[in-house]
């Protein structure tokens, strides 16, 4: 879809108004790139370049032309599809934008502006980059308060009595489950955070004769804002590996529990199955067969050498 501002929206005229200030292309078709390219001169990355991860190829000047690509998260809900990349071509008169899906930061400039709007194509590449600072900062909010209440449940006290191993188990697979999740998400994040980094950095430095000293001031508290998401990103990041070690340590802790518990079974079971054995051997020269309390007596070791090994495993704690 083709979309330009502030003159107007949609593709329904013929021709793009030359006071067009940023146009922008969401899933573009090949004849919207086409009528672009053709009617402003001006060359629009495909797909293939914008996924290519040099620096050279996400950051280049052409003249007064930059050319400014990077890859953006998926949405929370969606943590199984890919980062999309956007690009951006900003000149002193016109933004030219490329993505390949809806992204809040674009919602919301775009349902800011009015027909009536005089925006410069650097203001509105201001704005965007700092609706993007925004959504990022709003992504890692709710990150935050997600892994919170994952380390409340993760590390509350368990009552045995009311919460089967089993039962936890599940439990704690399913937090593990979310865990990764919130760490695939805070990669992807790093990865934006990055990209609008090193994308206003070099636009700064490229753009400097004509961007003007408000835009430049826009962009370098929006370069400061990122550095402290940066820094709240590794912290996240390392809470998540934290929560992971530790769910992965408490599936591990409760099957051992569970071996522990086989083993002194196993343990407990050996005294008195070789006991029976014994005695159920059939010879003739066996006195126990003629005491008249010769089952009873057999019982009982049976008995002993089932409870001894238990109060054993009791006092020195293994149990």
């Amino acid at each position: 879809m083709l979309n330009y501002y502030p003159i107007g929206r949609g593709s329904a005229s013929t021709t793009i108004p030359r006071e067009t200030a940023w146009i922008d292309l969401a899933e573009p078709t090949a004849e919207e790139l086409a009528r672009v390219e053709g009617e402003f001169g001006l060359k629009v990355p495909s797909r293939e370049q914008l996924d290519e991860i040099e620096s050279s190829s996400r950051l280049r000047s052409e003249g007064d032309r930059l050319y400014l690509s990077m890859p953006v998260g998926t949405a929370h809900e969606q943590i199984d599809r890919m980062p999309t990349p956007v690009g951006f071509v900003l000149s002193p008169d016109l933004l030219v934008t490329v993505r390949f899906r809806e992204l809040r930061a674009f919602l919301k400039v775009r349902d800011s502006l009015t027909p009536k709007d005089s925006a410069s194509s650097t203001r509105t590449f201001a704005t965007l980059l700092e609706a993007m600072v925004d959504v990022e900062a709003d992504v890692l909010e709710k990150i935050a308060r997600d892994l919170g209440d994952i380390s409340r449940r993760v590390f509350q006290r368990i009552d045995a009595g009311t919460r089967r191993a089993p039962r936890l188990n599940r439990e704690l697979r399913g937090v593990l489950s979310t865990v990764g999740d919130a760490g695939e998400h805070l990669s992807q994040i790093r990865e934006s955070v990055v990209g609008l980094q090193r994308i206003i950095g070099f636009a700064v430095e490229a753009g400097q004769k004509w961007l003007g000293g408000e835009i430049r001031a826009r962009l370098d508290t929006a370069r400061q804002d990122l550095s402290s998401l940066s820094d709240f990103e590794a912290h996240l990041s390392g809470k998540t590996q934290f929560l992971l070690d530790a769910t992965l340590g408490f599936i591990n802790t409760e099957q051992n529990d569970i071996f522990k518990v086989l083993t002194i079974v196993s343990v407990v079971g050996i005294p008195p199955t070789l006991i029976a054995s014994m005695y159920g051997m059939n010879f003739h020269n066996m006195p126990e067969l003629s005491w008249p309390w010769g089952y009873p007596y057999g019982l009982g070791v049976i008995a002993a050498s089932i409870v001894l090994p238990i109060l054993w495993f009791k006092l020195r704690g293994w149990w």
